[in-house]
């Protein structure tokens, strides 16, 4: 055996190593990287999953995003990026929007360095959160302040704010037509998910943070839920409800009408109201999906 196929073989077999060590043989080749890499930062897999673009380059024409009349699954690999309306130096992946039956936008902004927001439709109020690096949020009084990976903002309607960046970030921003009440108002909130308490969830194993308030005056809330590997829902829901979802961490099976989705961190599913929906979480480690609900309004 030549010294050219023994250097080669030594290398092939220290790659499979690191392979298994970083998530097992079906990780792709992005999982080995230096261990100056930021792979164990929270919700990294959210915008660096297992299947991205680089790694399906090979398979023409593939991607796992599906559009149905009462739902959608869209996969990292089927994100197209411009530039925001309103922001500088940030790129943007509308992923729900009223075009498919929504009545409320979800989108990923990637913000640069030196970046800043601009501000949502006239009466339309506005969430974010972030899911990488870290931006200052500034309000109309003056008041900054930085918010990091797990920490969100609620903006009510028409309210002047600005989001700034000094080095890059990723949020994930929902915004809607605000359904107000006479003489009911909301408030500014910035906060992050473990400041958040766990709520009872009857006849359930899922844990339940909420970042909104529940009081009437909000239409929408914020949920956070986690799964434990084998765990999933007992209700097979079917609502009146919408729902805009972000897997940030795990992997499963969702229930979606008749179709049965593998998904993983990085996904984005929209369920229209009614659709038949159930989610079981698979894989090593916990599932974590961050899940628009609009609440505390009569259909009418």
């Amino acid at each position: 055996m030549n010294q050219a196929f023994l250097i080669i073989l030594t290398t092939l077999c220290s790659l499979i190593k690191l392979a298994v060590a970083e998530g097992g043989f079906c990780s792709a080749a992005s999982s080995i990287i230096d261990s100056g890499s930021n792979t164990n930062q929270l919700y990294w897999k959210a915008t660096n999953p297992t299947l991205s673009p680089s790694h399906l380059q090979d398979l023409p024409g593939f991607t796992r995003s599906v559009y149905k009349r009462d739902h959608a699954l869209i996969t990292p690999e089927s994100h197209v990026f411009s530039p925001l309306p309103e922001w500088t130096l940030t790129s943007g992946a509308y992923l729900i929007t009223p075009a498919m039956g929504s009545h409320f936008v979800m989108y990923l902004a990637k913000m640069q360095e030196n970046s800043m927001s601009g501000l949502p439709p006239y009466d339309a109020e506005r969430f974010i959160f972030v899911v990488q690096g870290a931006v200052t949020f500034s309000n109309i009084s003056g008041i900054n302040q930085k918010l990091m990976v797990d920490s969100y903002a609620y903006l009510p309607r028409n309210f002047h704010h600005s989001i700034r960046c000094d080095a890059s970030a990723t949020l994930v921003v929902f915004e809607r037509r605000c359904s107000s009440l006479e003489n009911l108002y909301t408030e500014q909130i910035v906060g992050s998910t473990d400041q958040q308490p766990l709520l009872e969830t009857p006849g359930e194993v899922f844990q339940l943070r909420k970042l909104i308030p529940t009081s009437i005056s909000y239409d929408f809330n914020i949920h956070i839920m986690d799964f434990e590997p084998g765990e999933y829902l007992n209700v097979k829901e079917v609502h009146y409800n919408q729902h805009g979802l972000l897997l940030l961490e795990g992997q499963g099976i969702y229930r979606l009408g008749d179709h049965w989705y593998p998904v993983q961190a990085g996904d984005v599913i929209w369920m229209a109201p009614f659709v038949p929906q159930w989610y079981a979480a698979l894989g090593k480690t916990r599932t974590r999906y961050l899940l628009y609900k609009d609440v505390n309004r009569n259909p009418l």
